[in-house]
């Protein structure tokens, strides 16, 4: 209560929203429980507006938050060097200000990590990218001791922290899925880099583009109309190895402000490092296709999105 917790890439991811307090009931949000906050928003050119951080920052700052991955937005995702960018400059401000990333869909694209770059605290899910394809649940948290188990404090139960917790027979998925993450992800980026250079060759805005540096999984292509997006995703849906007879249409969904459209045919329910495709039901209709645990059935896929798109 009464700390200040400020976004530095502008709003953050539309799940968050409710989270914060800035959208929905605010009662059981942080802002509900006194947390204040505040972002930065981006530039014209959807760049991090570092000037504005410079000012932003002060003694008053308690943390940062870095959403690594661009969301349902259209701007970059940030590598690990604009993090390191960030970071110096909220530490060079206020030294005692955390410094927390989103890692989702990032883990084990780039060489390095946030925490390699001066990040005090990282969190991300076991269905993404670190599961490897075969953890069920769960995520993780890391960074700096203290704040590691004030964090699991709060998940579990004051005085049980990291102690305990609902591991629900987990530990030999989580470390093998661990041990096969850096492969599965490599098929996944392998993946993506092939559908930016089709759908750019089809003229549709595609990014990143097939030869830009990468920091996650994720290939937004738009199509700035609903039909192709919500094409796009039957289609995934349609090739995937579990439920292939649903039909994804666009609905509201819990804790999103627009209707979505989600194409999930996975083994475990929401993995987004298996194939799996959605998007708001708004402009510039933008799908955001992720993941793929194998190059192969990405192949697949595209040939057939193609075809239907071709039409």
């Amino acid at each position: 209560m009464g700390e200040k917790l400020i976004s530095v890439a502008g709003t953050p991811y539309d799940t968050m929203e409710e989270v914060i307090g800035t959208r929905g009931d605010k009662r059981a949000s942080l802002m509900g429980h006194g947390v204040l906050y505040d972002e930065i928003p981006l530039t014209e050119n959807l760049e991090i507006d570092f000037d504005l951080l410079e000012k932003k920052i002060d003694k008053s700052c308690n943390m940062v938050t870095i959403q690594r991955s661009r969301g349902y937005s259209t701007r970059k995702s940030l590598d690990i060097s604009t993090i390191e960018k960030i970071i110096k400059i909220v530490k060079s401000k206020n030294p005692e200000c955390i410094c927390f990333v989103d890692n989702c869909y990032g883990e084990f694209v780039e060489e390095k990590e946030p925490l390699e770059v001066g990040a005090d605290l990282i969190a991300g899910s076991l269905i993404k990218n670190p599961g490897g394809g075969i953890v069920e649940t769960g995520g993780y948290i890391a960074g700096c001791e203290d704040l590691v188990e004030q964090a699991a404090q709060r998940l579990t139960a004051p005085g049980i922290g990291c102690e305990g917790g609902a591991m629900l027979n987990q530990h030999r998925l989580i470390f093998q899925g661990l041990f096969m993450a850096p492969s599965v992800v490599s098929d996944a980026v392998k993946g993506a880099i092939l559908a930016s250079k089709i759908f750019e060759n089809m003229g549709y805005v595609s990014t990143p583009k097939y030869n830009e540096k990468r920091t996650d999984i994720i290939q937004t292509i738009e199509f700035n109309a609903p039909e192709p997006l919500e094409q796009f995703c039957r289609t995934v849906q349609s090739l995937s190895p579990i439920n292939a007879y649903v039909t994804p249409i666009p609905e509201k969904i819990p804790g999103y402000d627009s209707e979505v459209i989600m194409a999930g045919g996975t083994f475990i329910e929401g993995a987004t490092l298996e194939l799996s495709a959605d998007g708001p039901m708004r402009p510039p209709f933008a799908v955001y296709m992720q993941g793929g645990l194998t190059y192969s059935h990405v192949k697949i896929v595209l040939e057939e999105i193609v075809k239907k798109l071709s039409k």
